[in-house]
């Protein structure tokens, strides 16, 4: 998803004239806000900040605050990396517990808990299975008893987690646990936290499809996100402003392939290891970049009907859903906010 342009409308020249003492007193005007954006590579996906400041300077530290922040998390969760972490909780999966961090911890938990919401529809554990059918490399479509074998390696509820002593202990050799699934929203809440520490007074962290917003933009009333559309190449179905928001998006069109015109993709259904078909995409939007990215895989596999009504029980969440046959569904206090584009 493009990160949207932003245009900084010059003011006009502000004079206030008092009688103080038979004089008059000039307040000088303030210079417009600043508005820096750059792009860097991380976490496998390019990483788009923009940063709204009273000045380049501070906007160039805010920006860079936020690129290290994400550095650091890549560092400490990316399952890409041997020395990360959650690397090492997978290596000894069916050996011993493996001590982690607070962070690392309370993520695998937040985790477990959009697991249990979602019944499961959003599963950290998913990966041998997903790399059974390795969409993007061998595009494999792995037979039943294949699938059969893997399921005690991707059952979620044997993770086993110990707050005190701060372990995380998978119980199956072959298990193994990846939060790419919801570590860029997690990502996205933590560099926009760093910006404003170093003194944004707003701005956007975009990782692909997950997207947090906070702050203001100058004579905007919030920060415009479009939603693409699941099968039209560049084409969008809504457009929204964001204001102290996140949104995340889960899609059949991400990573997939055809054959004998149907469709396989990356968003496997838990239960039946089959790619989840009741959705064609689902956007999801939230106060912390961390929710809306682990629901919107959860809602996909939930399907429309159970999605949405996840959705409306939760304070703060919104969604759109783009069902099987193309038809959107939009939540309740979305309905007067999208526009088309």
């Amino acid at each position: 998803m493009k990160a949207p342009r932003f245009h900084t409308i010059a003011r006009g020249m502000l004079c206030l004239v008092m009688t103080v003492m038979a004089g008059c007193v000039k307040i000088q005007p303030t210079s417009p806000p600043v508005i820096s954006k750059r792009i860097q590579m991380h976490m496998g996906t390019l990483v788009t900040v923009t940063a709204v400041a009273s000045d380049k300077n501070v906007s160039d530290r805010a920006i860079q605050a936020a690129f290290d922040e994400v550095k650091r998390l890549e560092q400490l969760l990316s399952t890409w990396r041997s020395d990360s972490e959650l690397s090492l909780v997978n290596a000894e999966a069916g050996r011993r517990p493996v001590q982690v961090s607070r962070e690392t911890l309370q993520l695998v938990i937040r985790s477990l808990e959009i697991a249990e919401l979602t019944h499961g529809g959003f599963n950290i554990a998913l990966g041998p299975a997903v790399e059974a059918w390795s969409v993007t490399e061998r595009q494999h479509i792995p037979e039943k008893e294949e699938l059969r074998r893997l399921k005690p390696l991707v059952d979620w509820k044997s993770i086993q987690v110990d707050s005190e002593r701060r372990t995380i202990y998978l119980p199956h050799k072959g298990m193994r646990i990846d939060v790419g699934g919801i570590g860029k929203g997690y990502a996205a809440d933590r560099a926009v936290e760093k910006m404003k520490q170093a003194g944004a007074m707003g701005g956007v962290v975009a990782l692909s499809g997950d997207i947090k917003t906070f702050g203001v933009v100058p004579e905007r009333r919030g920060f415009p996100v479009g939603i693409r559309h699941p099968r039209q190449e560049g084409a969008l179905i809504a457009m929204i402003d964001l204001t102290d928001e996140a949104i995340s998006t889960a899609g059949d069109y991400e990573r997939f392939f055809e054959r004998d015109g149907v469709r396989y993709h990356h968003i496997l259904d838990p239960q039946t290891l089959q790619p989840a078909r009741a959705c064609q995409s689902v956007t999801v939007i939230a106060k912390e970049g961390m929710v809306a990215d682990g629901l919107d895989t959860g809602i996909f596999v939930l399907g429309p009907e159970g999605g949405m009504a996840l959705v409306e029980r939760l304070p703060e969440v919104e969604a759109i859903i783009i069902d099987g046959e193309g038809k959107m569904i939009v939540s309740s206090g979305l309905r007067d906010r999208l526009r088309t584009p």
